[in-house]
């Protein structure tokens, strides 16, 4: 019976362990800051999305990458973030800019650090990686950022986190 029991134990352990193949056709483009393709890595994801990009982030202060979601909006483009409540409310940032400009934000303060980092694009397109989207990312900091292309299931369990922490966020409001 024990042995019965350890067997079903170690199926399981494996089963849970199991990573997934990336989707037959997925590219990837990478870079690194400071001043090494990091931002152009975002932005480009940013410029080439044609229906939809849903943002989460902690800092938020980059001017750069404000004014492409503000452009992508412009285009058509469903932009909507959530960011961290503490690093976004009590001076202007960047999400009060995109708020500002009727693009949707909701700030969440439920957490010690709301700390991701990652944009879903046309449902199939994910940008991830140390890289907060903020100045001292792009021009001081060590950071990263990958962007993954035609990784639709990827892409889907990250759009599940961010329903889910937009869902319990609290709207940001214009404050002229």
């Amino acid at each position: 019976m024990n042995k019965l029991i350890f067997i079903i134990l170690l199926i399981l352990s494996h089963t849970a362990l199991a990573a997934e193949l990336i989707p037959q056709g997925a590219q990837f483009d990478v870079g690194f800051s400071p001043k090494n393709g990091a931002l152009e890595i975002i932005l480009n994801g940013i410029q080439n999305a044609r229906k939809e990009i849903l943002i989460a982030s902690y800092s938020f202060t980059s001017k750069p990458i404000a004014t492409a979601l503000l452009n992508a909006r412009k285009r058509g483009i469903k932009v909507l973030l959530v960011a961290d409540q503490k690093s976004n409310i009590g001076k202007y940032s960047a999400a009060q800019f995109l708020a500002n400009q009727d693009v949707p934000v909701r700030l969440n303060g439920n957490y010690p650090i709301h700390h991701h980092k990652f944009m879903i694009i046309d449902h199939k397109h994910l940008e991830l990686g140390s890289f907060n989207y903020s100045a001292a990312a792009a021009n001081k900091n060590a950071e990263n950022a990958l962007l993954l292309l035609n990784v639709k299931p990827i892409a889907d369990i990250y759009a599940r986190e961010w329903k889910r922490l937009w869902d319990e966020a609290t709207p940001l409001l214009k404050n002229y």
